[in-house]
């Protein structure tokens, strides 16, 4: 961070926050509120004679609650600027003026109790996202009593009290009565790899963290006893094993099997728990003189609001999406935005470093190139059939589209912004956008060619390029079956398919049409698939009125793992497929080819 903060190229803006983000790649504007320091960083010495006399304490949220600060104070020992700042929150001397000490005690006179924040507008060619995490509270799993019992603390607590900047000088001491524990428990997967409290996803760092710091006590605290509870110990990294040999040779005691309750003995404030161990298959009971509980990692609390600045997508987890995991595993869907460390996934430190280095790549090649290749799928406007009605305006997830009814301005897209998702072109009900290369006459073709021959034998089924057609791959160059009455039009996104290509399947005689595409969180198009639900329950609703069954057109998500998904979808849909009579075909199509004959006769007059 002192290399960062002292490099001349690079302007570090500390206590800021992103208010606003527009533009494309290359050209992107960003808002930051720099919120006042109250301290003049430029002429601050940080000689903290005026944390000497503020009379205020509070808790210090560097040694996570473990010890107090000052209203003024300095976040941490090697924060950069090495300057001191003023909580305003917790400051006296805020409006009125009921202390005022550090002003007059500091001799440079670089405290100013009346400073404002300022805004600072940016233009920026690329953008990466290293937002972080936060770490799981455990105080919800009420049997493990963390916060009721003083000496059962989380694991960054405990590296704290470790730490030679911590608290304690480095001195490992029980918070509740200042002694030091002999018998120290880690319970393993606090918060990661539950369904009904916490994440269901392993938060990747516990276990080595925990064998690092049973290592680190060892060799300190020789005589330690200490005991690891775990579920499975994921010792994966290159040389993670062989520091997990090394905890088990030191005399760190592993017992596969979580504890089901913590009890305190009110007298010695020691820690009783019971648990099953797996392995000898006995119930076992354990006194302690401490107990560390590994928490896992969640996003960050706050992050939603710059996600949706940013129109970024977010995984089931809650985390960062990526735009590939395998071929682009720090760009995101939105072009030159790229993503590091834990905003993406639980990560330890290599693996944040690793993918900071590529983040840093990704934007020096697009900070370098005089001229950037754009994909060729992008939507375009006929601006003479365009009512300025602005429903692409909503259905875009990247606000690539501008068009204003007041204005009288038709709809206009940023090439550059469009990602070519085409939920624009689906839903103009008066044909005004296209999509280069994946026009909608492309798609009629496809359609009609599809159900030439045989159309009740076909199970017609727009898959989704990224998500269900893959997953139609997987299935083939896995060798599953599924039935040869399949017949796929493949779509960037599911939210392509327009309402008249389905109609126009039914009137050409399919028995089911199928609309398939990734899960919600997992949407490669910032969760465009979220417009595909609400056409396809509209369109529920408008076969049922219009005497039409709505379950011959089904709605499938599925991943691009989910080959056996896929498989077995198609089979069900095939049975269901061979239930449609010929009759209800035919009259089908005689529903549909009069609602055709009512527009086309209502048309006429308006184009005289």
């Amino acid at each position: 961070m002192a290399d960062v903060g002292r490099h001349p190229r690079i302007k570090l803006m500390t206590l800021s926050e992103v208010e606003n983000v527009s533009g494309y790649i290359g050209n992107f504007k960003v808002k930051v509120r720099r919120k006042a320091r109250y301290v003049n960083e430029a002429e601050c010495t940080a000689c903290g004679d005026c944390a000497s006399v503020c009379p205020v304490l509070k808790t210090d949220e560097y040694q996570v609650g473990l010890a107090t600060r000052k209203a003024v104070y300095m976040p941490f020992p090697q924060a950069i600027p090495a300057a001191y700042v003023v909580n305003m929150k917790d400051c006296l001397g805020n409006n009125p003026i009921a202390c005022n000490k550090c002003v007059e005690k500091c001799e440079k006179k670089c405290i100013n109790l009346d400073a404002r924040d300022e805004i600072v507008e940016l233009s920026v060619g690329a953008i990466i996202v290293a937002t972080g995490m936060d770490v799981y509270d455990p105080t919800a799993l009420d049997e493990y009593g963390y916060t009721r019992f003083a000496n059962v603390v989380t694991s960054l607590e405990f590296e704290r009290l470790i730490n030679a900047g911590g608290p304690t000088d480095g001195n490992l001491v029980r918070p509740g009565d200042g002694k030091s524990p002999k018998r120290i428990g880690f319970i393993q997967c606090v918060g990661s790899r539950t369904q009904n409290r916490g994440n269901p996803y392993c938060s990747n760092i516990c276990c080595m963290n925990t064998i690092k710091d049973s290592l680190l006590l060892k060799e300190h605290y020789p005589d330690t006893e200490i005991y690891v509870y775990y579920i499975d110990i994921r010792a994966f990294g290159k040389g993670f094993e062989d520091l997990y040999n090394r905890s088990k040779q030191m005399g760190v005691k592993y017992i596969r099997g979580l504890p089901g309750e913590i009890t305190e003995d009110a007298k010695t404030g020691n820690l009783r728990l019971k648990v099953e161990n797996t392995t000898t298959g006995r119930i076992e009971d354990y006194e302690l003189d401490m107990v560390v509980l590994a928490v896992g990692l969640e996003p960050p609390k706050d992050g939603d609001k710059l996600r949706h600045q940013l129109a970024l997508s977010k995984t089931s987890d809650g985390f960062l999406a990526e735009r590939h995991a395998k071929l682009m595993p720090v760009d995101t869907a939105t072009r030159g935005i790229f993503l590091a460390g834990c905003a993406e996934a639980p990560k330890d430190i290599k693996d944040s470093v690793t993918q900071a280095s590529a983040a840093a790549a990704r934007a020096e090649i697009i900070l370098k190139a005089d001229r950037i290749k754009l994909d060729a799928a992008k939507a375009v406007v006929d601006q003479s059939k365009c009512t300025m009605c602005e429903m692409c305006v909503k259905v875009c997830p990247y606000g690539a589209i501008t068009a204003s009814r007041a204005q009288k301005k038709p709809a206009e897209v940023i090439e550059a912004m469009c990602a070519g998702c085409s939920s624009c072109a689906a839903e103009c009900a008066f044909d005004a956008i296209t999509i280069r290369h994946f026009d909608d006459a492309e798609y009629l073709a496809q359609i009609d060619a599809a159900l030439k021959e045989n159309p009740q034998e076909k199970l017609l089924t727009f898959a989704c390029n990224w998500c269900s057609y893959a997953a139609s791959d997987l299935t083939g160059s896995s060798r599953l079956q599924y039935p040869s009455s399949v017949r796929i039009v493949r779509t960037m996104c599911s939210a392509r398919v327009n309402e008249k290509f389905i109609l126009q399947a039914f009137a050409l005689g399919a028995p089911i049409v199928l609309v398939s595409g990734c899960h919600f969180a997992d949407c490669h198009y910032n969760g465009a698939n979220r417009a595909t639900q609400r056409r396809i329950d509209r369109l529920w609703d408008k076969l049922e009125r219009l005497g039409i069954r709505p379950e011959r057109l089904q709605l499938e998500w599925m991943s691009a793992a989910e080959g056996q998904r896929f498989a077995k979808v198609m089979a069900e849909l095939d049975e269901m497929r061979k239930k449609v009579t010929a009759e209800e075909i035919e009259e089908t199509k005689k529903i549909l080819a009069a609602q055709d004959g009512k527009k086309k006769k209502t048309a006429a007059p308006a184009a005289a």
